[in-house]
């Protein structure tokens, strides 16, 4: 038996490296599934034990959201209870529906409480990986925690705003509410969708050339969807039953009469925001380990910045939309980031093997992430644009080449290899 072996030997399956990961999507799949495949060599295998938080049940594929709410067919789709993924079902894995309330980096134990009572409980660990996002509000993503409750959530909003004679005013043009308006058009072109934005140009929060906002504006139009720019959102009044005596087919469906800053009135028959600002899910982390608006700091190898407030701060992980870094959070960049967070945590389990077999001991050899461009991907209807360091693209062969059918569903799916690691 070499040294190596031996070393892993005395980390037994009674004995394993114990490691915890907050959240079940792009990131924290990532980084266990690329873990896994690390410490799964033929010759040394290293006994590990993975446990994976998340308030959801399953992995819910997060840009397929726009579809996931316009379709019930997709809906169904969108969403895969953890049992059911064919990678992680090993006896090293497990799963744990709850959520995160501390993490104590000195003792290097986690406080979780378990859904649906939430019990609270404490979990050592060796590593611990945080991966649970961003807190996005309804409908930028669904609030169920398992999935038959999401399938009847999607299932009464897709009623609701593909009734006969429906009129969807969707408000912010961001990203999520360009893809939201322009799927519900495309899957269910009898709905008439209108688009409010506050601003004179489409995506005005995100650092991009007005060609890609004039690029959006144009092929969101050219979808079916009328956009009013610099329509700022006053106020939105329930239209009472007495009011509609009378009115046409049209404006009897209607359930809403929305008013604008800038005087415009508009009668519809549902109203989604697409404009409220997403928040870091950090709180679980000590406050020296955030930035002033609750995102993750971390270094280039996605360990926690050192700080004599945040001990053992190299085998803290984050990665994601929660962590403090440049460029547009993306699910690319998220399961980049996961990648690397496993690969980092496998070099640290190699030094600390090294450590036990007593010889010379060298330092890990660590993958980094970069500084991230602006970049983005946009899904609208049956075409996408695309803006990177290559510049824009845009067209159906770039809806087809970045999301194909299902909104990136399987790209997602086969990068992380939830379907299996190959022999």
């Amino acid at each position: 038996m070499t040294s190596q072996a031996a070393a892993a030997a005395a980390r037994s399956a009674a004995n394993p490296y114990r490691v915890l990961i907050a959240g079940g999507c792009y990131g924290g799949l990532a980084a266990a599934v690329n873990l896994i495949e690390k410490c799964d060599t033929i010759e040394n295998p290293i006994p590990i034990d993975i446990t994976i938080v998340d308030e959801r049940d399953g992995y819910y594929h997060l840009i397929g959201s726009p579809l996931a709410l316009s379709s019930v067919s997709y809906s169904e789709k969108a969403w895969v209870v953890f049992k059911d993924i064919p990678v992680l079902q090993r006896p090293d894995v497990r799963f744990v529906h709850g959520s995160l309330s501390k993490v104590d980096c000195e003792r290097k134990v986690a406080t979780i409480l378990e859904f649906p009572d939430r019990t609270p409980r404490e979990q050592s660990y060796d590593f611990f990986v945080a991966a649970t996002g961003l807190r996005r509000e309804w409908p930028t993503v669904p609030q169920s925690t398992t999935r038959e409750t999401y399938l009847e959530e999607t299932r009464r909003h897709i009623e609701a705003v593909t009734a006969p004679n429906a009129s969807v005013l969707v408000v912010g043009g961001g990203a999520v509410g360009i893809e939201m308006a322009a799927e519900l058009k495309y899957v269910q072109p009898h709905v008439k969708v209108t688009l409010a934005h506050s601003r004179d140009k489409l995506l005005s929060a995100e650092p991009l050339p007005d060609s890609v906002k004039d690029c959006a504006l144009e092929l969101t139009q050219q979808g079916g969807v009328e956009v009013l720019l610099n329509h700022r959102l006053l106020r939105t009044t329930p239209i009472p039953s007495e009011k509609k005596d009378g009115a046409t087919e049209e404006e009897a469906a209607a359930a809403y009469e929305v008013e604008f800053e800038n005087g415009h009135r508009l009668k519809v028959t549902h109203v989604i925001m697409a404009v409220s600002r997403s928040v870091p899910t950090s709180g679980y982390l000590p406050p020296a380990a955030l930035a002033d608006d609750g995102y993750v700091l971390v270094r280039p190898t996605l360990q926690l910045q050192p700080s004599v407030h945040v001990p053992n701060a190299d085998t803290h992980f984050a990665v994601g939309d929660m962590i403090s870094w440049t460029g547009i959070k993306r699910c690319g960049s998220a399961m980049y980031q996961g990648l690397h967070a496993g690969r980092n945590i496998h070099q640290m389990i190699l030094q600390d093997l090294r450590r036990v077999e007593g010889g010379e001991i060298e330092p890990p050899v660590f993958m980094e992430i970069s500084p991230t461009p602006p970049m983005i991907g946009l899904a609208v209807g049956n075409t996408a644009l695309a803006y990177g360091t290559d510049g824009m693209k845009h067209g159906r062969q770039i809806m087809e080449w970045y999301f194909e059918e299902d909104l990136g569903f399987r790209i997602c799916w086969d990068h992380i290899r939830l379907g299996g690691l190959k022999a």
